[in-house]
């Protein structure tokens, strides 16, 4: 009730995360036009390695959520994979910290 308002841009809570009282959001990304993304994450796991298959996965979700769009996954997916291991090898830019010091 007097918490901050939710952005009318913001996404839905996934049905894992209104149903699983254990489920924890990891990942949140912004994006506006001109303007680098913006993103705050959880660690979450012991293993970094989890991220790779997160953002895997998020790749795959990219390329399903493009075909109901009427493109080619794989298509979709080489691309994706195209500008990945350019950013890999040659970054356009570092990440910055934007928590708020109180």
């Amino acid at each position: 009730m007097f918490g901050k308002r939710a952005n009318p841009n913001s996404l839905d809570v996934p049905p894992l995360g209104e149903q699983n009282p254990a489920a924890v959001e990891v990942l949140r990304v912004w994006a506006a036009p001109g303007s680098p993304q913006q993103l705050t994450l959880r660690t979450t796991w012991s293993d970094a390695a989890a991220w790779g298959l997160l953002l895997v996965d998020v790749a795959r979700h990219a390329a399903k959520a493009y075909e109901v769009e009427g493109h080619n996954p794989n298509e979709v997916l080489d691309r994706i994979q195209e500008i990945w291991n350019l950013e890999w090898a040659e970054p356009t830019d570092k990440p910055q910290d934007i928590t708020p010091r109180s």
